[in-house]
Order: C-alpha cells, then sequence, then structure tokens
C-alpha cells in the first residue's frame, strides 16, 4: 500500500526443550517487587534479547528458519543471514540492490531463500539464492506499471505466492510453482472485486499468508472495510470477507495475519500513524476466515506483526513500533510484555523466535 511508502509465520524461543505451553506461562509471570528479584528474574524470565546486526537499515522482512539460522530482509537493499543464533550476521544483499525496498523474505534453510522487493512498475522485483546469498538470480521483474507488490508466502518449498494492490480493480496474484525460479501471473477471473482505495500492507511480509498445500490468506486496508481474502486452491478462485478492524482511511486496516491451521488465524492491524489511535486492533477467526471477532481486549496500539508460539493451540505474539504483546487464549485478550520497536515476528518449531524493525533492529527471545 503507498500509504506505508509501500512501503508466514510462526515463533521459536527460549531453552532448548522447553514447551509452548512452558514458554506463555514464563512469559505471563508476574515480576518480584523487589530490586534484586526483579533482577534474578529478568535473567531468567523469556526477554527480548538484541542482537548486533551491524546496519542501521529498517528490517520489515525476516524469515526464521530455526533458533540459530534466520534471513532478515530491509532497506538499501538490504539482506542479512545469521546460522549462529545471531551473534554473527553476514551482508549477504545482491548486487546491485541498493535502490530497492525488500520488505518480506522467506527462506527455506540456511542457504536457499526468496525475497521481494517492492515499489512501483519495475521497483517490485523477487530475487532467488540457492547458495546462502553467495549469489542471486532475479526471477521476477514486475512491467506493468499499475502493479505494487506487497507480500510473499510459501505454501511448501515448490508452490508460493504474491500479491500486487489491485490493478484495473483486482489485486493481483503471482504463483510459482518451482520454489520461485519462474513466475506468472494468475487469471483475475476468481478475484473479488477491490474497494475503493483498497489494497494491501507492505509492513512486515505478513499481509499475505499460507497454511498447509493449497490455503492461502490476504489482508487489506485502506478501503470502506479491512477485509480478509481467502483462496482454498493457491490462489485461483477468492472470497473477500469483512473484518471488524477499523479501515476507511489509508493507514487503517489488517496489516498482518497468521494462520496456525487451516481454520484458527489472527489479524493484526489498526492505524499506523503515531498520533493516531488504534481501537480494535486485533480479530481472531475459528473457521477459516468465514467471521471475524474482536479480541476482547486488543493490543493497545497498532501492530504490524503477529505469530502462534509453536506447539501451541493458544499463544501468540503481536508486534508493533510501540511494543510486543502476547496472547494465552486464542487471540481473544492480549497483554504487551515489552515497549521496544519491532516491525515482524517469525517462530520456528525447535522454539526459536525472532523480532526484527527500524535502526537495525534484531532479537531473538531468550530467557
Amino acid at each position: 500500500m503507498r500509504g506505508l511508502g509501500k512501503t508466514r509465520r510462526t515463533s521459536r524461543t527460549i531453552g532448548v526443550g522447553m514447551g509452548a505451553a512452558a514458554l506463555a506461562a514464563a512469559l505471563a509471570v508476574a515480576v518480584p517487587a523487589q530490586a534484586h528479584e526483579v533482577a534474578q528474574k529478568a535473567a531468567r524470565t523469556p526477554h527480548w534479547a538484541l542482537k548486533n546486526s551491524g546496519v542501521d537499515v529498517r528490517f520489515r522482512g525476516l524469515s526464521a528458519v530455526s533458533r540459530n539460522t534466520a534471513w532478515v530482509a530491509g532497506s538499501k537493499g538490504t539482506v542479512l543471514r545469521t546460522t549462529d543464533g545471531g551473534a554473527l550476521w553476514r551482508n549477504v544483499s545482491p548486487p546491485g540492490a541498493a535502490d530497492l525496498e525488500f520488505r518480506d523474505i522467506e527462506a527455506f534453510d540456511a542457504r536457499r531463500a526468496v525475497v521481494l522487493a517492492i515499489g512501483e512498475g519495475e521497483a517490485s522485483r523477487v530475487y532467488r539464492t540457492e547458495d546462502g546469498g553467495a549469489t542471486w538470480t532475479e526471477s521476477f521483474r514486475n512491467t506493468d506499471a499499475k502493479a505494487f507488490y506487497d507480500c510473499l508466502t510459501f505454501l511448501d518449498r515448490r508452490h508460493g505466492l504474491a500479491m500486487s494492490d489491485p490493478v484495473d480493480g483486482r489485486f493481483r496474484i503471482l504463483s510459482t510453482s518451482d520454489g520461485g525460479r519462474s513466475w506468472k501471473v494468475l487469471p483475475s477471473g476468481g478475484m473479488p472485486a477491490a474497494q475503493d482505495g483498497e489494497a494491501g500492507f507492505a509492513a512486515s511480509g505478513q499481509c499475505l499468508v499460507g497454511s498447509g498445500p493449497r490455503d492461502v490468506w490476504l489482508a487489506t486496508g485502506g478501503g470502506t472495510h479491512a477485509r480478509v481474502l481467502h483462496s482454498a486452491d493457491r490462489g485461483l478462485t477468492w472470497t473477500a470477507v469483512d473484518t471488524p478492524v477499523p479501515a476507511g482511511d489509508p493507514a487503517r486496516g489488517v496489516f498482518a495475519l497468521a494462520f496456525r491451521d487451516r481454520v484458527h488465524g489472527l489479524a493484526v492491524g489498526g492505524d499506523y500513524r503515531a498520533d493516531q489511535a488504534s481501537p480494535q486492533a486485533a480479530a481472531v477467526t475459528a473457521d477459516g476466515g468465514r467471521t471475524w471477532t474482536t479480541a476482547d481486549r486488543p493490543p493497545p496500539a497498532y501492530r504490524s506483526g503477529v505469530t502462534w508460539l509453536p506447539h501451541s493451540r493458544t499463544s501468540a505474539l503481536a508486534v508493533g513500533p510501540t511494543g510486543t504483546d502476547l496472547t494465552t487464549d486464542g487471540g481473544r485478550t492480549w497483554r504487551t510484555l515489552d515497549t521496544g520497536s519491532y516491525d515482524t515476528v517469525d517462530c520456528t518449531p525447535d522454539l526459536g523466535c525472532w523480532a526484527s524493525g527500524e535502526k537495525g533492529r534484531v532479537a531473538r527471545l531468550e530467557g
């Protein structure tokens, strides 16, 4: 969405062997009042531990592979990779990409990744690496001046989709069936008409997410209603549903989605302007996105990223410029855990959770 400068996910973390339920319980523990007990507890309680990325760009793209391996992508064409838990970040940016804005990255492992650059016309591109970023291949360059790609997701190692803001009144979907080596624009006949002003937000790489081999969801804002569109056939046909998240302005809507299976999903967003309130900025679905219910106690401000904690049916994290929030009841209520600024969050099955954002901020959940 132009309003943000055009501008998949899960969670990892804590100690090896600690389950998601134990993690959620630890996150919710009240800290003792005494100062020395606070310090002792801080050393043991899960918390974001900043990792020195060595750069000051904004990382809205994040793909966590494991507790040790993660990729981040951001402004000035920057892509970094770590394989040692964030102690060392290697700059693996594609050559000649310094003028591009990377907003989403999807990594299959420590060597293979696909990154999306956003922007008008030819600024929207896709690059792929098979050697840990030593070399990159440009596999797609947008040639339609009316298209503006926002997000990217993979359903498995072969099948992936990217989405563009509406072109000729409908969201445009790009598809790959060979792991991102080649792409094609899907027919628009199965896509509902877009609302006036409706678009996606390239804020966290989570405006397009999938679950399983065929299901994918697309989040919108800017129109009269903030909507979630769902496809059960890898992007060929779609249904659109209004959510209770406020819209009606180019800066408002659903910014991020997370589905832990085909039916249970979370939506977060709000108004990204710092001087504007974001009431009702989270919603939950238990029927695959056919209906959405406002959170009873949503996050207190705009949130741009969300992810389920691994191996949990009820716990998830949401992040934004003013903090991180936790839910332990499937998205009905949220409580703030941290006030640091992050744009996106991702977790892995081995309980490694990562977050990234402005000024080169990258952190891993530890404790």
